[in-house]
């Protein structure tokens, strides 16, 4: 029997014209391409030829469409998985069919090409070193606060996807709890359109009303923290300072701003010490 194939296959997000030529042949190669809007993924196929049959995979069905898919791959066909726009998997169906597949000893290739995620981070301005994919927030307003609060002391550079009658309320609960970090939000990318805002997080948020299409928002990482000064240094940061001739007063505001430590705790230790 002729081995089959699970393609991951990425389309454009936007521009039609993103359409990589191996992706267009994985289209074209497919037996059947499994998509989570038919009439979307037909227009896509205007521009290949392709006599592939399309079943729809979204997150409604992936549970019930996947035995299905394995198996037809299993029987040796060439199976396409596709989403609306970007790289399957990504906040979109595409990991348990992946999974399943694998776990079932069959052959998976990625066609790798656009993605909101990648985009908006590298246009964002912010630092794309290191960087962390956290997908959708929660849609109530207590949850979605109290993940913020987790992801308050993340350093990495954080990127979100958003839909558009969320995105004013989820850009306020951002710089409430986040604080006037940099960050930007880029919608219709790739598109005529495309608008990137860049600011700090207060500023996006009344930046926001009236923001139409599905957004992607890139938050810049926390400070990184200094480690904590021990008594110690504290003290020997304080002898110095009185040794070169300056008040008591002085060496405690000069200690505490230079070791990053309130003044409260400087002026404490000179007590202790005795300085």
């Amino acid at each position: 029997m002729m081995a089959g194939l699970l393609r991951i296959v990425a389309t454009p997000i936007g521009n039609l014209d993103d359409l990589s030529p191996r992706a267009a042949s994985a289209l074209a190669e497919a037996d059947v391409i499994a998509c989570e809007d038919t009439r979307v993924t037909r227009k896509l196929l205007s521009r290949v030829s392709s006599r592939a049959r399309l079943i729809s995979y979204h997150a409604r069905n992936e549970r019930q469409r996947t035995p299905e898919l394995v198996a037809r791959v299993a029987g040796g066909e060439y199976v396409t998985l596709v989403t609306d726009a970007g790289t399957p998997g990504l906040s979109d169906p595409g990991q348990r069919l992946v999974a399943a597949c694998i776990e079932a000893g069959q052959r998976v290739e990625v066609v790798p090409g656009p993605s909101a995620a990648v985009a908006a981070l590298v246009v964002s301005g912010l630092p794309t070193a290191r960087f962390v994919f956290e997908g959708f927030l929660p849609r109530t307003k207590g949850d979605r606060r109290r993940r913020l609060a987790r992801l308050a002391g993340e350093e990495r550079t954080l990127v979100f996807f958003e839909a558009p009658h969320r995105i004013s309320a989820t850009l306020a609960d951002m710089a409430d709890v986040l604080g006037p970090r940099r960050a930007a939000f880029a919608r219709e990318l790739t598109k005529m359109h495309e608008e990137v805002v860049r600011g700090t997080l207060p500023e996006l948020a009344d930046a926001a009303d009236g923001v139409r299409g599905e957004v992607t928002i890139v938050v810049a990482g926390a400070t990184p923290q200094k480690a904590e000064s021990s008594p110690a240094e504290i003290a020997d940061r304080l002898r110095v300072a009185i040794a070169a001739g300056v008040s008591k007063k002085e060496a405690i505001a000069s200690v505490a701003t230079e070791l990053g430590v309130a003044k409260k705790a400087v002026y404490q230790t000179a007590i202790d010490e005795r300085l």
